[in-house]
């Protein structure tokens, strides 16, 4: 089957560029007495091109002359992209793909993850000005999870970008890192803007319709220079502030969890042993309240024409207080109290429905046999004062000693972090009622009730009783200093036009550092787990759910959407009291990844007549050395460190033939690396003391090396039109995939030792191959449209499926421009594709499309009017294991931003 559809991507790509090739072949002939096509695109000098229309030519026209495979998306004015992040503007361009969470996180409304070529985001090599930026993650699970080398783009507003380059064909120059490719933001300097002084500032108010809340938005940017145009400041500050909600329902451990043939319910029913069953289903409601602030400053001196030195800084911290609230109907409790379903059905091997009676509970039984029996878990967690930053600090000359030497110097330092200072956790049974459940596979959420329960009171001792309690906090620093020296030698020999070479070092270290509340050893402790105490139940306001939880979701009466609500602060104040007495180093999920990166490369740059290129290759030497710690049988943690070194060398070769003016075919073949993410290379591990799961590293992975080729020809038919198609491979023998085997860890709640199911990074061969078809032009009466599609697919060695690749993604933008008016609006599609793993479990996303849109309204030359819309479809979430086995929907509704832009 793989072979078959290899050969069915090969023949539509063939297909494809044979189709353009003829529909090109009568202009390609006509113009064959042509001079030799400039490097230049073709412009016509007495129009004046502005706003949308000016972008997109600025955009086509650094795309022309580039020699690799490039995109270029380009503000179309200060601090205009069209939308919010780096990550939404490059999502529009053949071949690069977006994502809001990781594995077992699922989706929020804004986007925080680029891929190229359908790959794993670690794979994108992000970097500002060409170095590169450290960042960290807001959510808990990315902190101390495997996203790694990844840049969060939530931490980089649209306002910063001059314009972003998305790199696909790599080059000896460029820094390793970018498996698939690159992502180059790119930002303004002070001597770049036509007047001694620019000042642009923006304020919104974002109104988010699922929480129904209005938050402010404010950005300003202003720029001086001198009459010289020698001295240049440009200051630049951001704030933004978000509510959001996100209603959905959780499934977990489907798939994995199978009913014991030795089982009361299997020996009372043969066909359910070894049936596969939703462990918990949870109605799971999250409300985040952030703010992302920070700021860029450029300096710029030129003293001489022959010597430019820039300073320039950046940072960006996002804050948000997250609360996350889960109320399951637990089978897993019911399986394994001994509990047979009175009523079932099957289907797929799976047990799609099922009810249980009520199994009876009696708290003033000294030993109730059926306490274990709970038909539910509420579990509620309040993470106050969560987030992340990145920021750098950044030198650079640019000197000329002659007119064939050019040389340039980079040194910096960037710094990121991730940290959740508490992560209080509560959880409170529910007994005394039966539990009935329905899947409908991944077309809607389950249908779930608690027969003789009200899911709205929690005052009733009868149906909720304490359960269990953690409290921890992770925080995680990321940092590098960097320094690189290039030098471009002009020569005259022949086709060989100048050769540049360079040398760049790196220190990078990766840390992170957890910690747990425990309970004091004091026997008269009122800590919840000395069995002496019997503990108040926490506060509670009377608060429920929201009315309209759920509506989002497509969900009829069968969803559970109304259920009691604990006030985060009561959740505090409670762990504080019974549970936060001693703190203590959560050793099984610290480590550190100190890593020294060398390189070296040399490249020549040549043409003649119609063909020009670039050959060089790059020589680069990794140190690592990975510092976790292990846990003995004994429960004794021992410090542990694994030390490796390693040298790659990698070649590359851009070619690009005009074959006319217009008519340009491209050729590129590289060798490109990625090391693995710093997580995935330390011991350390993650664990779930609930259903005993977790995830660990491997220091021995080895780095994902790719041998990457492209082939492309593209038309650039009119002033701001393209139409092209492109071919890629890419062949990677050490991509990494995952493995699970259970392993002795201490688990934290009971201090005891137990075996857990971990999953952990291999390395294996897989590849990636696909084809791009871009289209894009003005139309009539100030219309103009582009649309692109993506078909791409990625296996590894044994079958599986890669991280981030869909097999198809498209998009379709259309736009209107005037003097006075602009107005666009955007679709974006992309097929299902596998995120990661949920706990132990692979989880794909199913297929979604979102709908964007923009006006904008000139008011006089110093005002404009501006109106965003986001998600304005509502698009549901969709999450899965296979077909039958749903994992998770979710909803985040729509965010709506007005304001007004002022400049002078």
């Amino acid at each position: 089957m793989g072979r078959r559809t290899d050969r069915r991507a090969a023949w539509l790509a063939v297909a494809s560029l044979a189709a353009l090739q003829a529909a090109l072949a009568a202009p390609a002939l006509a113009q064959q007495s042509a001079p030799a096509a400039s490097s230049a695109p073709t412009t016509v000098s007495e129009i004046v091109v502005t706003g949308i229309r000016a972008s997109k030519q600025q955009s086509l026209a650094k795309k022309r002359v580039a020699i690799s495979v490039m995109d270029v998306v380009s503000a179309e004015e200060v601090g205009k992209l069209p939308d919010k992040n780096v990550a939404d503007a490059v999502q529009r361009i053949a071949g690069v793909n977006i994502s809001s969470g990781s594995g077992g996180e699922g989706g929020f409304s804004e986007n925080d993850r680029v891929s190229i070529r359908g790959t794993n985001p670690s794979l994108t090599q992000t970097t500002v000005n060409g170095h590169t930026i450290a960042t960290g993650d807001w959510y808990i699970g990315d902190q101390a999870g495997t996203v790694g080398r990844s840049v969060s783009f939530t931490l980089l507003p649209s306002e910063i970008v001059g314009s972003v380059e998305v790199q696909k064909s790599s080059q000896a120059d460029y820094i390793e890192g970018g498996t698939a490719g690159n992502v180059n933001i790119v930002t303004r300097k002070p001597l770049d803007f036509k007047q001694p002084f620019t000042f642009n500032g923006l304020v919104q108010s974002l109104y988010a319709d699922l929480p129904d809340e209005a938050d402010p938005q404010g950005n300003a940017l202003i720029s001086w220079k001198n009459d010289s145009d020698t001295f240049g400041v440009l200051v630049q500050g951001f704030y933004e502030a978000r509510h959001e909600r996100r209603d959905g329902q959780e499934l977990f451990l489907l798939g994995s969890a199978t009913i014991d043939p030795a089982s009361p319910a299997a020996l009372a029913h043969p066909d359910l042993a070894n049936v596969a069953y939703p462990t918990q289903i949870g109605s799971a409601a999250f409300t985040q309240h952030s703010t992302r602030q920070g700021g860029l400053f450029d300096v710029q001196w030129r003293p001489s024409d022959k010597l430019q030195l820039d300073v320039n800084g950046f940072y960006s911290k996002f804050e948000g207080t997250n609360f996350d609230t889960n109320f399951m109907a637990s089978p897993v409790n019911m399986l394994g109290a001994n509990q047979v379903p009175t009523s079932y059905v099957l289907k797929n091997g799976t047990l799609e429905a099922a009810s249980f009676a009520n199994p009876g509970y009696d708290p003033t039984d000294p030993n109730p046999g059926a306490d274990l029996a709970f038909p539910g878990v509420r579990d509620s967690i309040y993470r106050p004062n969560a987030g992340s930053s990145a920021g750098y600090l950044d030198f650079d000359v640019r000197w000329q000693p002659t007119d064939n030497l050019l040389v340039t110097a980079q040194a910096g330092y960037t710094r990121g972090t991730g940290q959740t200072p508490h992560d209080y956790g509560y959880e409170a049974f529910l007994v005394n009622a039966g539990l009935v459940y329905t899947m409908h596979g991944t077309s809607r959420p389950a249908d779930v009730s608690f027969p003789g329960l009200d899911p709205t009171n929690f005052h009733d001792p009868n149906h909720v009783v304490n359960g269990g309690s953690w409290s921890d906090s992770v925080f995680v620093t990321d940092s590098e200093t960097y320094g690189q020296a290039d030098a471009a030698w002009t020569l005259d020999l022949g086709p060989i036009k100048t050769v540049k070479f360079g040398l760049r070092y790196a220190e990078h270290k990766r840390t992170d550092t957890q910690a747990n509340y425990g309970c004091s050893a004091d026997p008269n402790s009122t800590c919840y787990t000395n069995p002496q105490v019997v503990l108040p139940m926490p506060a509670w306001r009377g608060t429920v759910s929201p009315s309209n939880f759920g509506q989002g979701l497509g969900v009829d009466a069968g969803f559970l959407s109304h259920f009691w609500v604990l006030n985060p602060n009561d959740i505090a104040a409670w762990e504080q009291t019974y549970n936060n007495v001693n703190l203590g180093p959560n050793y099984q999920g610290e480590f550190t990844v100190d890593e020294k990166d060398a390189a070296g490369y040399v490249m020549a740059n040549f043409g003649w007549e119609r063909l020009s290129g670039d050959l060089g290759v790059r020589l680069v030497d990794t140190d690592q050395l990975s510092s976790s710690w292990n846990v003995d049988l004994n429960g004794n943690f021992v410090p542990a460190s694994v030390k490796h070194d390693y040298t790659k060398l990698l070649p590359s070769l851009n070619l690009k033939y005009d074959i006319t003016k217009d008519l340009v075919a491209r050729f590129a073949y590289s060798e490109t690396l990625s090391r693995a993410d710093y997580s995935a290379l330390s011991p350390a591990v993650t664990l779930n003391n609930l259903d005993h799961t977790g995830s660990g590293g491997d220091a021995d992975l080895k780095p994902i090396r790719s041998t990457n080729y492209d082939l492309g020809l593209e038309w650039y038919f009119k002033p701001q039109s393209i139409l092209s198609v492109g071919l890629f491979y890419m062949d990677m023998p050490t991509y990494v995939a995952f493995g699970a085997s259970y392993r002795p860890y201490l688990d934290t709640s009971l201090d005891q030792i137990r075996q857990f199911l971990i999953t952990s990074p291999i390395n294996v061969a897989a590849h990636e191959e696909g084809v791009e078809l871009s289209w894009q032009q003005p139309l009539i009466w100030g219309f103009g449209a582009l649309a692109n599609y993506t078909y791409a697919e990625g296996k590894t060695s044994q079958g599986l499926a890669l991280v981030g690749s869909s097999k198809s993604t498209a998009n379709a933008e259309f736009y209107y421009e005037n003097k006075s008016l602009s107005a666009r609006i955007a679709y974006t599609y992309r097929s299902s594709f596998l995120v990661g793993l949920s706990n132990v479990t692979p989880q794909y996303e199913g297929s979604q499309g979102t709908l964007a849109a923009s006006l904008n309204y000139k008011i006089n030359d110093h005002v404009s009017f501006e109106f965003d819309g986001l998600n304005l479809n509502n698009p549901v979430l969709k999450y899965y294991s296979n077909a039958a086995q749903p994992q998770a929907f979710y909803s985040n509704g729509r965010q709506f931003f007005l304001g007004l832009r002022f400049s002078l």
